[in-house]
């Protein structure tokens, strides 16, 4: 299967670049995959257009700001580092552009100087930090003085406002986040509000939770032309054993499972959700799905608009099939829908 042919062109204006005005006031197309047939909704009237007995599943991986800028002495280069693991000890593994720059021993200076860190070397493609702080004090200096990892083609610099650079750690999270330790958000579920999740819930929907901890992976491109060469990085979940045994119990009753996000997804088919469980389920998954995969445990998937060639965008097409998912990227664009992370959403029936 060639990569090519799940390539689009999308106008850069419908690139959001800012959330809607309220998270809820996204639009949301939804794709009926029995009729084939494509609607233009408000994300506020979700509750009234998912089936009866659904049980919504949501990633409440939360978002630590992690992105950095730096110098070092004798130099006006700015580093622009991203930080997507540490330990207790103070060293970070991150990306840095500029890498090849750097060597082992130079001492990086961010926020002014006031948070200092020594390149140690290299792992493959990341960087290996260590800060002049460690453990919660580090956590702590990234909350108060780094931003948010936003993806590429959401434009920020150093001298962005105080104002928008707020409205990002606000939005670029979602509402039910729990669990740190994603570099990324799950952007499906950015437009859900206690709101809606309270009607929801008085609709007789279920809600349930799990953690997959989204790593630096989700930014890098498919290299290979050939997909099914394409290999995805490992990512942590985690399932709390009360959550899990409400998706076991869904599953054997033949109710509708809906996926919130690629993310839920990709864990829910790294698993058999056949037995109850006494404990919570952890491991790790580097599951790719791409067209001609069979999906067993999920029903329904709501989603945001995806890059061209992306995995995500591969995954949307298995799921809804291809044909149908590239006639509503167009429609999409015709109807001049948000693009990506901050943009609009679609609901696959």
């Amino acid at each position: 299967m060639n990569l090519s042919d799940f390539d689009f062109e999308l106008p850069a204006e419908l690139i959001a670049q800012r959330p809607a005005e309220t998270r809820d006031s996204s639009r949301l197309m939804v794709i009926d995959r029995k009729r084939g047939e494509i609607s233009h909704h408000a994300f506020h009237e979700l509750p009234q257009l998912i089936p009866d007995n659904c049980l919504l599943t949501f990633n409440n991986a939360r978002v630590v700001p992690g992105k950095l800028f730096g110098r070092i002495d004798g130099s006006d280069r700015i580093f622009e580092t991203l930080i997507v693991s540490r330990d207790d000890s103070g060293t970070c593994r991150a990306l840095i552009k500029g890498l090849s720059r750097l060597k082992p021993g130079l001492r990086i200076r961010y926020c002014d100087g006031t948070l200092e860190a020594v390149f140690a070397g290299r792992e493959d493609a990341y960087a290996v930090l260590k800060f002049d702080v460690a453990g919660d004090a580090l956590k702590k200096r990234l909350i108060e003085q780094a931003d948010m990892p936003l993806p590429p083609y959401i434009k920020r610099s150093l001298t962005d406002e105080t104002e928008l650079k707020q409205l990002d750690r606000d939005r670029y999270q979602t509402v039910f986040a729990r669990n740190d330790g994603a570099v990324a958000a799950p952007t499906a579920g950015l437009h859900f509000t206690e709101t809606v999740m309270d009607q929801l819930k008085q609709a007789g929907a279920t809600l349930a939770y799990l953690t997959l901890l989204v790593g630096p992976g989700t930014f890098q491109p498919i290299r290979e032309e050939i997909i099914e060469k394409h290999r995805m990085e490992n990512e942590n979940f985690l399932i709390e054993r009360e959550e899990w045994n409400k998706l076991v119990i869904q599953k054997k009753e033949g109710k509708p499972i809906l996926a919130v996000g690629t993310t839920c997804v990709r864990t829910l088919e790294s698993v058999k959700l056949t037995v109850e469980a006494g404990s919570n389920i952890s491991g790790s998954t580097d599951i790719f799905i791409y067209p001609g995969h069979d999906i067993k445990n999920v029903d329904l998937l709501l989603t945001n608009f995806h890059l061209p060639k992306s995995t995500l965008f591969l995954l949307t097409c298995a799921f809804g099939g291809s044909d149908l998912i590239k006639q509503a990227y167009h429609e999409a664009i015709k109807q001049k829908y948000r693009f990506f992370s901050y943009g609009d959403a679609m609901l696959i029936t």
